[in-house]
């Protein structure tokens, strides 16, 4: 590990002996490659993504794989966990009816989303795949994708038109104005804020999570002792919150997916 994203846990540096406090920032969230094949880069959020794909496919495969009339333990979670997702989500928002053929994909994308936000929380791991941007805009893009492929499949080119810019002719002279700024809002901006809204809060927990525990080592020194432990106890809740928002974070990342995907099938008016 360099220099740069050493911690200060991995240091001698406290307080009252001469060296600074080594705040967290960007440099923790870049990782020097774990290894190049070409002029390809592979580090360990990478890691953390595939093994995160692993993790949700061998959970399935083990729990269904068999799937018994009486459950056993793991396929009990298992239906537990994909129920859930199917009434919780996908039947509140596409209907019982018109959604069924959806609940795969949004049990899968809730499942990973999850599985690679709990990482922040796992030794050795103790990073959040989502606070890399480019993993929650890879999923928002995925979704937006599928929301324009259905919302044309099902309107047509002028329905669909009509969809994403709000058209209503009887807003008269505000219409135009209306319409470019429907477009902008679910054609631009709509999927970078379905991907900030997971990136920003994974990003900020975890930061906090480091510096708290950048903070108790630091301050493990003479009277730093006292405020070692008021700042220890303040790493255990904030990481027993951010399990709480890990799970929040994969609900609202599904929850809008299955919206957009219902506001692609709705009839127009």
């Amino acid at each position: 590990m360099s220099a740069e994203t050493m911690l200060a846990f991995e240091t001698d540096c406290h307080i009252f002996s001469g060296c600074g406090f080594d705040a967290p920032g960007l440099h923790n969230f870049v990782f020097e490659p774990l290894f190049t094949i070409g002029g390809f880069e592979f580090n360990k959020p990478m890691l953390l993504a595939l093994l995160s794909t692993v993790v949700v496919v061998w959970f399935f495969w083990a729990a269904f794989g068999r799937a018994k009339v009486v459950p056993g333990k793991l396929q009990l979670i298992g239906e537990a966990g994909y129920d859930f997702v199917r009434r919780g989500l996908v039947y509140d928002a596409l209907g019982k009816k018109e959604g069924e053929k959806y609940v795969p994909f949004m049990v899968s994308l809730f499942f990973f989303v999850w599985i690679m936000n709990i990482w922040s929380i796992i030794p050795v791991a103790a990073f959040p795949v989502t606070s890399v941007i480019a993993f929650p805009a890879g999923l928002a893009g995925i979704v937006y994708i599928l929301w324009v492929f259905l919302t044309f499949k099902k309107h047509g080119f002028v329905g669909a038109f009509k969809n994403f810019s709000g058209y209503d002719k009887s807003l008269g002279w505000v219409l135009p104005l209306l319409m470019i700024i429907e477009l902008f809002s679910n054609l631009i901006i709509r999927p970078f804020t379905h991907a900030v809204r997971l990136f920003a809060n994974m990003f900020a927990g975890h930061l906090l999570i480091l510096m708290f525990t950048i903070a108790s080592w630091y301050l493990l020194n003479g009277i730093g002792f006292v405020y070692a432990g008021a700042s220890f106890i303040m790493t255990l809740l904030m990481t027993a919150f951010e399990l709480f928002i890990q799970a929040v974070q994969a609900y609202v990342f599904v929850l809008l997916a299955c919206n957009y995907v219902q506001g692609a099938l709705a009839e127009h008016h």
